[in-house]
């Protein structure tokens, strides 16, 4: 049984922000990601939309 992942093969993680910026999960999530349950897992998914805009209007606005 294959474990659903929203990784996109771009890994990059920002050291500002600690997360990927391919798939937008924290280091931690990463790192756990096939001990979680899957409600965990779409618990997670859930969120990702929400953090990737987050990051991408942060890194819109000048420093």
């Amino acid at each position: 049984m294959s474990i659903w992942s929203p990784c996109v093969k771009v890994c990059f993680v920002d050291p500002d922000a600690a997360i990927c910026v391919g798939c937008f999960r924290t280091l931690p999530e990463l790192a756990q990601w096939t001990r979680f349950s899957d409600a965990e897992r779409e618990a997670i998914g859930a969120e990702l939309p929400e953090r990737k805009k987050q990051y991408q209007e942060k890194k819109a606005r000048p420093s």
